[in-house]
């Protein structure tokens, strides 16, 4: 990715899909090129949450809503460091952000940290084109980075795929950190990072939980170093195929049977330690609106995805693992997709989506809450 800030307002760009569709902009954020996954997000608000996840890690996050940044940016809702997202696609920029934490625009944000957007695209026909034909390799070129269409679309075709990304450890920390309980200490959690939101932790610590963040090539050795009540596997970007350190982690911690809990990323890892496969969605789930059924309770939830690859288990039967017996706790209503397994014989679960959610929804909080029981129930 190469980058400049000076003129991106009325500065030309382009889109190019890798199976050449163009859309002709202007440029957002900073000016230059950059390359990724083109995936979109129906999220109306949150975008502040949606840039700084790091499961965006190599994407450009085409946002569904037409109008973007009217809140602008502020300094307490990001979920890590930085911005993640390789590139943002949006249809109309807010001119003046109207919020009172507003901080600097959603443009300027993007400049300072150098992330190349486009704006003023159709990007309802960008959403259609891409769930007709599936999420792909796209690339944005603005100011001296734009060439003819032929050279721009060979360098969008050699860009790396999504599949076959092992990404996690790009992301992760790189060195443990504790997050303290909030009020008296209950509990002690070794989370492995791959790719965790700031969040996360967070809505742990306010249930009495010392979280214990662990890099994402953490072994088994280190999980247990810091005597944990649980185990917890975070989010994060990538194909799970790719993750086998974490796989094999997952399975020491399923072989001791410490209460386990497991999202998005997590979900994908518990369920290759199960033995099942995945494999990536056509265009996959993004944005905070996702129905999703809880089959333990028959509640439908309202609930926050990010996620382009799944879980391939089967829908209505138990299965047999080395683990004992497990079952898809949670489907998404839209496609069917797994969106939970649990285990019945020890105490280990996990979701394909969000529960911490600090935009909104939060339907699925209480997930937090069954991973304390679980814990309770150990200790007791």
């Amino acid at each position: 990715m190469t980058t400049s800030t000076r003129g991106a307002a009325k500065t030309p760009a382009v889109l190019v899909l890798e199976d050449g569709r163009t859309f002709r902009g202007r440029a957002y954020g900073a000016v230059g090129e950059t390359f990724g996954e083109a995936v979109f997000s129906t999220g109306m608000t949150g975008y502040q949450e949606t840039l700084t996840d790091p499961s965006y890690h190599r994407q450009v996050v085409v946002m569904t809503a037409p109008h973007v940044g009217n809140t602008g940016v502020n300094d307490e809702d990001p979920e890590s460091g930085k911005i993640w997202v390789s590139g943002y696609v949006v249809r109309d920029p807010a001119r003046v952000p109207s919020n009172w934490r507003s901080r600097r625009t959603l443009d300027e944000e993007l400049a300072a940290q150098g992330v190349v957007g486009i704006s003023g695209i159709d990007t309802r026909a960008l959403t259609r084109h891409l769930r007709e034909r599936g999420a792909m390799r796209v690339g944005i070129f603005s100011g001296d980075a734009i060439a003819d269409e032929t050279t721009l679309l060979a360098r969008v075709q050699a860009a790396p795929q999504m599949k076959g990304a092992d990404l996690a450890a790009e992301v992760a920390t790189t060195e443990p950190y504790v997050v303290p309980a909030i009020g008296e200490k209950k509990f002690t959690v070794a989370a492995v990072d791959l790719g965790i939101k700031g969040m996360t932790p967070h809505r742990m610590a306010e249930r009495g939980i010392e979280v214990h963040v662990l890099p994402a090539t953490a072994t088994a050795e280190d999980v247990y170093a810091v005597n944990p009540d649980g185990v917890f596997f975070s989010n994060g970007p990538g194909d799970p195929a790719t993750a086998d350190g974490p796989v094999s982690v997952m399975r020491a911690v399923l072989e001791r049977k410490t209460p386990l809990f497991g999202i998005c990323f997590g979900n994908q890892i518990l369920g290759r330690a199960l033995g099942f496969g995945t494999y990536k969605l056509k265009y996959g789930h993004r944005g905070i609106n996702q129905p999703v059924q809880d089959r333990t309770t028959g509640k439908v939830e309202v609930t926050a995805h990010n996620h382009g690859f799944a879980v391939d288990a089967p829908l209505d039967k138990v299965s047999d693992t080395p683990f004992g017996r497990a079952e898809v706790s949670h489907v998404c209503l839209n496609d069917n997709v797994v969106e939970g397994l649990q285990l019945l014989d020890q105490p280990a679960f996990s979701v394909q989506y969000h529960p911490e959610a600090a935009a909104g929804p939060h339907d699925a909080a209480y997930l937090f809450d069954r991973f304390v029981s679980l814990m309770e129930a150990e200790r007791a």
